[in-house]
């Protein structure tokens, strides 16, 4: 989480936040790129088992969004204990939060509300909206 916390301190500087400054940022922060440019910037970014997305949509705003996947899947690709699984997810969700709740995003995040696609895709989700000027 430590990572995130600093690429979102990093980003936060950027004004306006574009696609290039993004990208530029990532890799100052070491992120691994993903191999996904698109329009010439690197989209894709990894580290320490957390995933990094830049998307762009039709106006030019960006959209910068982070998520950590666990997936503990047998030879066959089917989980073995899928409630071993949630539990998993509800422990590292559990560990990250207050990592969050302590940094200096504390005053500007605003939980999201879930939408049926989020509760399909993932077991716990939480998501925070960027405000303008925070």
């Amino acid at each position: 989480m430590a990572a995130v916390i600093a690429m979102l301190e990093e980003l936060r500087g950027l004004a306006p936040l574009t696609a290039e400054g993004a990208a530029a940022r990532f890799s100052a922060q070491e992120w691994t790129p993903g191999g996904r440019p698109r329009d010439g910037v690197e989209t894709s970014w990894d580290k320490d088992g957390v995933g990094g997305w830049i998307q762009t949509s039709g106006g030019g705003a960006v959209r910068v969004s982070f998520a950590v996947w666990i997936r503990d899947v047998n030879e066959s690709g089917y989980f073995d204990d899928v409630e071993a699984v949630y539990e998993q997810g509800e422990q590292a969700l559990a560990g990250f939060l207050p990592e969050l709740g302590a940094s200096f995003l504390a005053g500007h995040l605003v939980e999201s509300e879930q939408t049926a696609a989020d509760e399909d895709e993932f077991i716990r989700v939480r998501k925070w909206p960027s405000t303008a000027g925070s």
